[in-house]
């Protein structure tokens, strides 16, 4: 019997194909033993419901071998077979919206259909190393917190670590009022949601936002201090929220939330869990 509680993962993904199927294998080689996979496809163009169908098709199929034994009698090098991913451990739920609904709509859709104690979402061009949700569990386990984070690599599309994030020992003031510091590799109590709510949808700087929410609110975080986790960046990209008049209302929202931050210091306005 699986004891461990379940850790719900949302999989937003919109015109990720050449990434999604390692993010995916990041997740399912996961050391720890209770995940709920939720992919939501935002009516992508490209191939990524063919990625998403063979995906889901190779799960329960697809077969590995190494070699392990060599017969002296027969000469022959003797191989044993397994299953390529974990057939125990592991559910998988795929959504295809009907039309494009944007990125924060995507996320909050995803997050509704998790059943999980635990959850967060995987940005589909990301990769989890494979101690991320073990490492991000064990704090939440041990009620030290309800808001989980991670130190991460910074990596290219070649795969080169350009840098490690460190990001700060949790404080409101260091987290939220210098600039937005936490919160990329995360994860958090879902009981979180029913109190405090969903995704903003007016916002670009979705996390930033409801993360802002929760730590005014009197939601505990906790920093892990380990590497658990590689953000992708793209050179010289233009798509979605990376396009130039994209960025530049994220940037400015999430500029407006340290401003809120900083108010809410001066006027004594922290909650207190």
């Amino acid at each position: 019997m699986n004891t461990a509680r379940k850790v719900s993962l949302v999989v937003p993904t919109y015109n990720q194909a050449s990434y999604l199927g390692a993010c995916l294998d990041s997740i399912m080689f996961q050391d720890y033993p209770n995940i709920e996979i939720v992919i939501v496809n935002d009516c992508s163009t490209d191939a990524t419901r063919e990625v998403i169908e063979d995906f889901v098709a190779a799960v329960p199929t697809e077969m590995v071998s190494y070699a392990s034994y060599f017969n002296e009698d027969t000469g022959n090098i003797e191989r044993t077979e397994h299953h390529r991913y974990p057939q125990k451990g592991r559910e998988i739920v795929v959504i295809h919206n009907e039309q494009n609904m944007g990125s924060t709509r995507t996320y909050n859709r995803g997050f509704q259909a998790t059943t999980g104690e635990y959850c967060t979402y995987i940005a589909s061009d990301d990769m989890c190393h494979p101690q991320m949700i073990s490492e991000l569990v064990a704090p939440l386990d041990r009620d030290e917190a309800d808001f989980c984070y991670s130190d991460m690599f910074i990596f290219n599309d070649q795969g080169r670590i350009l840098r490690e994030f460190n990001v700060p020992e949790y404080s409101f003031e260091a987290c939220f009022t210098n600039w937005y510091l936490c919160g990329v590799s995360k994860l958090y109590r879902r009981t979180l949601h029913e109190e405090f709510g969903w995704y903003n949808n007016d916002y670009l700087a979705n996390d930033h936002e409801l993360y802002l929410r929760l730590a005014l609110g009197g939601v505990r975080f906790k920093h892990v201090p380990k590497t658990l986790y590689s953000v992708r960046i793209h050179e010289n990209r233009e798509v979605g929220v990376h396009s130039s008049s994209n960025w530049t209302k994220l940037l400015n929202e999430s500029r407006s939330l340290v401003q809120a931050a900083r108010r809410a210091i001066a006027e004594e306005k922290i909650g207190g869990k």
